[in-house]
Protein backbone atom coordinates (compact mmCIF):
# COMPACT_ATOMS: atom_id res chain seq x y z
CA UNK A 1 0.00 0.00 0.00
CA UNK A 2 1.16 2.97 -1.19
CA UNK A 3 0.18 7.14 -0.32
CA UNK A 4 -0.17 7.57 -3.37
CA UNK A 5 -2.70 4.58 -4.28
CA UNK A 6 -4.38 6.42 -1.01
CA UNK A 7 -4.36 9.65 -2.69
CA UNK A 8 -6.06 7.95 -5.94
CA UNK A 9 -8.95 6.64 -4.31
CA UNK A 10 -9.83 9.92 -2.36
CA UNK A 11 -9.26 12.15 -5.09
CA UNK A 12 -11.67 9.75 -7.25
CA UNK A 13 -14.36 9.46 -4.56
CA UNK A 14 -14.05 13.30 -4.66
CA UNK A 15 -14.65 13.73 -8.47
CA UNK A 16 -17.62 11.70 -8.70
CA UNK A 17 -15.88 8.43 -9.18
CA UNK A 18 -14.31 10.62 -12.90
CA UNK A 19 -10.84 8.73 -13.09
CA UNK A 20 -10.69 11.52 -15.95
CA UNK A 21 -11.04 14.48 -14.07
CA UNK A 22 -9.05 13.26 -11.39
CA UNK A 23 -6.64 12.84 -13.49
CA UNK A 24 -6.88 16.25 -15.16
CA UNK A 25 -6.86 17.61 -11.84
CA UNK A 26 -4.00 15.96 -10.70
CA UNK A 27 -1.85 16.44 -13.41
CA UNK A 28 -1.33 12.66 -13.95
CA UNK A 29 -2.68 10.35 -16.36
CA UNK A 30 -6.29 8.15 -16.55
CA UNK A 31 -4.60 4.58 -17.22
CA UNK A 32 -1.80 5.65 -14.27
CA UNK A 33 -4.75 6.17 -11.67
CA UNK A 34 -6.64 2.82 -12.97
CA UNK A 35 -3.64 0.95 -12.31
CA UNK A 36 -2.52 2.10 -9.28
CA UNK A 37 -6.05 1.52 -7.83
CA UNK A 38 -6.09 -2.15 -9.26
CA UNK A 39 -2.92 -2.68 -7.53
CA UNK A 40 -4.22 -1.11 -4.27
CA UNK A 41 -7.51 -3.12 -4.48
CA UNK A 42 -5.51 -6.39 -5.39
CA UNK A 43 -2.84 -6.10 -2.56
CA UNK A 44 -6.09 -5.54 -0.32
CA UNK A 45 -8.23 -8.57 -1.83
CA UNK A 46 -11.56 -6.50 -1.30
CA UNK A 47 -12.39 -4.19 -4.47
CA UNK A 48 -12.95 -0.32 -3.60
CA UNK A 49 -15.49 0.56 -6.70
CA UNK A 50 -18.09 -1.33 -8.66
CA UNK A 51 -17.14 -1.29 -12.42
CA UNK A 52 -19.65 -1.39 -15.33
CA UNK A 53 -16.89 -2.03 -17.98
CA UNK A 54 -14.09 0.68 -17.26
CA UNK A 55 -16.38 2.99 -15.67
CA UNK A 56 -16.44 3.38 -11.84
CA UNK A 57 -20.43 3.23 -10.78
CA UNK A 58 -20.02 3.33 -6.71
CA UNK A 59 -18.05 2.42 -4.14
CA UNK A 60 -18.33 -0.64 -2.10
CA UNK A 61 -19.28 -0.75 1.62
CA UNK A 62 -15.45 -1.70 2.31
CA UNK A 63 -14.40 0.56 0.34
CA UNK A 64 -16.24 3.85 1.58
CA UNK A 65 -14.51 2.64 4.84
CA UNK A 66 -11.61 2.55 3.06
CA UNK A 67 -11.87 6.09 1.47
CA UNK A 68 -12.42 7.76 4.33
CA UNK A 69 -9.73 6.38 6.83
CA UNK A 70 -7.35 7.49 3.71
CA UNK A 71 -8.61 10.93 4.08
CA UNK A 72 -7.75 11.10 7.03
CA UNK A 73 -4.37 9.75 6.56
CA UNK A 74 -3.60 12.42 3.82
CA UNK A 75 -4.92 14.98 6.40
CA UNK A 76 -1.77 14.03 9.07
CA UNK A 77 0.53 13.92 6.16
CA UNK A 78 -0.46 17.47 5.08
CA UNK A 79 -0.34 17.78 8.86
CA UNK A 80 3.33 16.69 8.89
CA UNK A 81 4.31 18.91 6.21
CA UNK A 82 2.93 22.16 8.03
CA UNK A 83 4.82 21.11 11.35
CA UNK A 84 7.52 20.89 9.12
CA UNK A 85 7.20 24.71 7.48
CA UNK A 86 6.47 25.92 10.55
CA UNK A 87 9.44 25.18 11.93
CA UNK A 88 11.39 26.66 9.00
CA UNK A 89 9.30 29.26 8.49
CA UNK A 90 6.41 30.76 11.06
CA UNK A 91 5.60 33.75 7.90
CA UNK A 92 5.71 31.98 4.96
CA UNK A 93 3.23 29.77 3.43
CA UNK A 94 -0.36 29.83 2.20
CA UNK A 95 -3.66 29.72 3.17
CA UNK A 96 -6.47 28.97 1.72
CA UNK A 97 -10.49 30.01 2.69
CA UNK A 98 -13.96 29.46 1.61
CA UNK A 99 -16.69 31.71 2.20
CA UNK A 100 -19.53 33.50 0.99
CA UNK A 101 -20.30 36.49 -1.30
CA UNK A 102 -21.44 38.14 1.74
CA UNK A 103 -18.49 37.38 3.57
CA UNK A 104 -16.18 38.57 1.14
CA UNK A 105 -17.69 41.13 0.02
CA UNK A 106 -18.64 42.68 2.95
CA UNK A 107 -16.70 41.20 5.89
CA UNK A 108 -13.74 40.09 5.26
CA UNK A 109 -11.74 42.80 2.26
CA UNK A 110 -10.00 44.74 5.77
CA UNK A 111 -9.34 41.71 7.56
CA UNK A 112 -7.40 40.59 3.89
CA UNK A 113 -5.35 44.16 3.60
CA UNK A 114 -4.07 43.74 7.07
CA UNK A 115 -3.19 40.06 6.77
CA UNK A 116 -1.70 40.89 3.44
CA UNK A 117 0.45 43.51 4.87
CA UNK A 118 1.44 41.72 7.97
CA UNK A 119 2.58 38.59 6.04
CA UNK A 120 3.51 39.43 2.67
CA UNK A 121 5.28 36.10 2.22
CA UNK A 122 1.89 33.96 2.65
CA UNK A 123 -0.37 32.94 -0.72
CA UNK A 124 -3.60 33.81 -0.11
CA UNK A 125 -6.50 31.79 -2.07
CA UNK A 126 -10.26 32.52 -1.46
CA UNK A 127 -12.81 30.39 -3.05
CA UNK A 128 -16.58 31.28 -2.95
CA UNK A 129 -19.36 29.19 -2.82
CA UNK A 130 -22.55 28.19 -1.06
CA UNK A 131 -22.43 27.41 2.18
CA UNK A 132 -22.92 23.37 1.47
CA UNK A 133 -19.63 23.75 -0.85
CA UNK A 134 -18.09 25.94 1.20
CA UNK A 135 -18.42 23.24 4.40
CA UNK A 136 -17.82 20.69 1.92
CA UNK A 137 -14.11 21.86 1.08
CA UNK A 138 -12.70 22.26 4.49
CA UNK A 139 -14.45 18.64 5.63
CA UNK A 140 -12.64 17.56 3.16
CA UNK A 141 -9.00 19.46 3.45
CA UNK A 142 -9.18 21.62 0.26
CA UNK A 143 -9.28 24.40 2.51
CA UNK A 144 -7.52 25.63 5.62
CA UNK A 145 -11.12 27.79 6.74
CA UNK A 146 -14.61 27.83 6.41
CA UNK A 147 -16.41 31.19 6.77
CA UNK A 148 -20.27 30.95 6.95
CA UNK A 149 -23.65 31.11 8.59
CA UNK A 150 -25.76 28.09 7.37
CA UNK A 151 -24.99 24.49 6.46
CA UNK A 152 -21.73 24.18 8.13
CA UNK A 153 -22.80 22.18 11.39
CA UNK A 154 -23.76 19.30 9.53
CA UNK A 155 -20.22 18.12 9.07
CA UNK A 156 -19.45 15.77 12.27
CA UNK A 157 -15.41 16.40 11.33
CA UNK A 158 -15.22 19.99 11.89
CA UNK A 159 -15.17 22.12 14.95
CA UNK A 160 -16.90 25.68 14.86
CA UNK A 161 -15.54 29.03 15.84
CA UNK A 162 -18.19 31.56 16.65
CA UNK A 163 -17.77 35.22 14.69
CA UNK A 164 -19.75 37.46 14.98
CA UNK A 165 -23.77 37.83 15.00
CA UNK A 166 -25.62 39.96 12.71
CA UNK A 167 -29.16 40.95 11.82
CA UNK A 168 -31.12 42.10 8.66
CA UNK A 169 -32.22 45.02 7.14
CA UNK A 170 -35.56 45.40 4.69
CA UNK A 171 -34.41 47.17 1.46
CA UNK A 172 -36.60 49.06 -0.59
CA UNK A 173 -36.49 51.91 -3.11
CA UNK A 174 -37.02 55.77 -1.71
CA UNK A 175 -40.25 56.49 -1.36
CA UNK A 176 -41.79 52.93 -0.95
CA UNK A 177 -44.87 52.79 1.38
CA UNK A 178 -42.84 50.13 3.85
CA UNK A 179 -40.24 53.37 4.78
CA UNK A 180 -43.15 55.50 5.67
CA UNK A 181 -44.15 52.74 8.68
CA UNK A 182 -42.88 53.72 11.94
CA UNK A 183 -42.20 49.86 12.50
CA UNK A 184 -42.39 47.51 9.88
CA UNK A 185 -44.22 44.51 10.88
CA UNK A 186 -43.97 41.08 9.90
CA UNK A 187 -47.17 40.82 8.02
CA UNK A 188 -46.43 43.89 6.22
CA UNK A 189 -43.41 41.85 4.58
CA UNK A 190 -45.19 39.10 4.01
CA UNK A 191 -47.93 41.21 1.86
CA UNK A 192 -44.71 42.22 -0.57
CA UNK A 193 -42.80 40.27 -3.31
CA UNK A 194 -40.00 39.14 -1.57
CA UNK A 195 -35.95 39.21 -2.75
CA UNK A 196 -33.41 37.34 -0.73
CA UNK A 197 -31.20 34.89 -0.48
CA UNK A 198 -31.35 31.58 -1.75
CA UNK A 199 -32.29 29.03 1.33
CA UNK A 200 -29.07 27.85 2.27
CA UNK A 201 -27.71 31.52 2.04
CA UNK A 202 -26.65 33.85 4.74
CA UNK A 203 -28.88 32.90 7.18
CA UNK A 204 -32.43 32.00 5.43
CA UNK A 205 -33.41 29.33 7.83
CA UNK A 206 -33.89 32.40 10.20
CA UNK A 207 -36.01 33.85 7.86
CA UNK A 208 -38.06 31.32 7.08
CA UNK A 209 -38.37 30.63 10.53
CA UNK A 210 -39.92 33.72 11.35
CA UNK A 211 -42.58 33.39 8.82
CA UNK A 212 -43.47 30.06 9.90
CA UNK A 213 -44.28 30.85 13.56
CA UNK A 214 -46.58 33.70 12.35
CA UNK A 215 -48.43 31.07 9.98
CA UNK A 216 -47.43 33.47 6.87
CA UNK A 217 -46.32 32.38 4.04
CA UNK A 218 -43.93 34.72 1.97
CA UNK A 219 -43.96 36.07 -1.15
CA UNK A 220 -40.45 35.06 -2.94
CA UNK A 221 -40.42 36.23 -5.82
CA UNK A 222 -36.88 36.03 -6.84
CA UNK A 223 -33.33 34.73 -4.94
CA UNK A 224 -29.96 34.92 -5.33
CA UNK A 225 -26.30 34.27 -3.61
CA UNK A 226 -25.12 37.44 -4.55
CA UNK A 227 -26.51 40.78 -2.22
CA UNK A 228 -25.44 42.95 -4.77
CA UNK A 229 -27.61 40.92 -7.20
CA UNK A 230 -30.92 41.12 -4.74
CA UNK A 231 -29.90 45.54 -4.50
CA UNK A 232 -29.96 45.44 -8.45
CA UNK A 233 -33.36 43.88 -8.49
CA UNK A 234 -35.19 45.82 -5.49
CA UNK A 235 -33.88 49.05 -7.65
CA UNK A 236 -35.65 48.09 -10.91
CA UNK A 237 -38.78 47.40 -8.31
CA UNK A 238 -39.40 43.91 -8.69
CA UNK A 239 -39.75 43.36 -4.94
CA UNK A 240 -38.67 44.24 -1.46
CA UNK A 241 -34.84 43.51 -0.58
CA UNK A 242 -34.15 41.16 2.61
CA UNK A 243 -30.59 41.05 3.18
CA UNK A 244 -27.38 40.67 6.08
CA UNK A 245 -27.37 44.35 7.86
CA UNK A 246 -23.66 44.53 6.98
CA UNK A 247 -24.38 44.66 2.91
CA UNK A 248 -26.13 48.27 2.95
CA UNK A 249 -23.71 50.82 2.27
CA UNK A 250 -25.29 54.02 3.13
CA UNK A 251 -22.70 56.12 0.69
CA UNK A 252 -23.05 53.62 -2.58
CA UNK A 253 -26.81 52.54 -1.78
CA UNK A 254 -27.60 55.72 -1.04
CA UNK A 255 -30.88 55.40 -3.59
CA UNK A 256 -31.97 52.84 -1.15
CA UNK A 257 -33.81 53.07 2.39
CA UNK A 258 -32.74 50.35 4.96
CA UNK A 259 -35.07 49.45 7.12
CA UNK A 260 -34.08 47.75 10.59
CA UNK A 261 -35.49 43.96 11.17
CA UNK A 262 -33.78 43.20 13.89
CA UNK A 263 -37.13 42.64 15.74
CA UNK A 264 -38.55 40.54 12.84
CA UNK A 265 -35.81 37.87 12.77
CA UNK A 266 -33.70 36.22 14.84
CA UNK A 267 -29.97 37.01 14.68
CA UNK A 268 -27.64 34.27 13.17
CA UNK A 269 -24.25 33.59 14.46
CA UNK A 270 -21.39 33.21 11.45
CA UNK A 271 -18.88 30.89 11.89
CA UNK A 272 -15.21 29.51 11.08
CA UNK A 273 -15.43 25.42 10.32
CA UNK A 274 -11.59 24.03 10.93
CA UNK A 275 -10.91 20.40 10.80
CA UNK A 276 -10.50 18.79 13.99
CA UNK A 277 -7.28 17.38 13.04
CA UNK A 278 -6.10 20.33 11.22
CA UNK A 279 -2.55 21.57 12.43
CA UNK A 280 -2.95 25.66 12.17
CA UNK A 281 -0.07 27.45 11.14
CA UNK A 282 0.75 30.49 13.80
CA UNK A 283 0.01 32.81 10.77
CA UNK A 284 -3.91 30.95 10.50
CA UNK A 285 -4.54 31.76 13.99
CA UNK A 286 -3.38 35.51 13.68
CA UNK A 287 -6.13 35.41 10.48
CA UNK A 288 -8.66 34.25 12.74
CA UNK A 289 -7.79 36.79 15.41
CA UNK A 290 -7.64 39.55 13.13
CA UNK A 291 -11.66 37.99 11.99
CA UNK A 292 -12.84 37.91 15.27
CA UNK A 293 -10.59 38.94 17.82
CA UNK A 294 -12.29 37.56 21.04
CA UNK A 295 -10.63 34.06 19.24
CA UNK A 296 -7.27 34.17 20.52
CA UNK A 297 -4.40 31.57 19.57
CA UNK A 298 -5.11 29.60 23.63
CA UNK A 299 -9.00 29.89 23.20
CA UNK A 300 -8.92 28.21 19.85
CA UNK A 301 -5.89 26.09 20.16
CA UNK A 302 -8.24 24.59 23.36
CA UNK A 303 -11.06 24.60 21.05
CA UNK A 304 -9.33 21.87 19.38
CA UNK A 305 -8.11 20.09 21.75
CA UNK A 306 -11.91 19.45 22.64
CA UNK A 307 -13.00 18.43 19.67
CA UNK A 308 -16.43 17.62 20.35
CA UNK A 309 -18.63 20.31 19.70
CA UNK A 310 -20.79 20.87 22.69
CA UNK A 311 -17.68 21.04 24.83
CA UNK A 312 -16.35 23.75 22.53
CA UNK A 313 -20.26 25.60 22.90
CA UNK A 314 -19.51 25.29 26.60
CA UNK A 315 -16.20 26.97 26.24
CA UNK A 316 -17.84 30.08 24.14
CA UNK A 317 -20.88 30.58 27.07
CA UNK A 318 -20.23 33.81 28.61
CA UNK A 319 -18.13 35.13 25.61
CA UNK A 320 -19.91 38.37 24.03
CA UNK A 321 -19.32 37.91 20.22
CA UNK A 322 -19.25 41.19 18.39
CA UNK A 323 -22.40 42.38 16.57
CA UNK A 324 -23.53 43.81 13.18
Amino acid sequence: MKLQQLRYIWEVSRNNLNVSATAESIYTSQPGISKQIRILEDSLGVPIFTRNGKHLTSMTPAGEKIIEIAGEILQKTENIKNIAKEFRSESKGSLAIATTHTQARYALPSVIKKFMSDFSDVSLDIHQGTPMQISEMVSQGRVDLAIATEAIELFENLILLPCYSWDRCILVPKGHPLSKLKKVSISDVAAEPLITYVFGFTGRSKLDDAFKQQGLTPNVALTAVDADVIKTYVRLGLGVGIVARMAFDENTDDDLVAIDASHLFDSSITKIGVRKDAFLRSYMYDFIKSFAPHLTRDLVERALELKEQGAINALFEGIELPHY
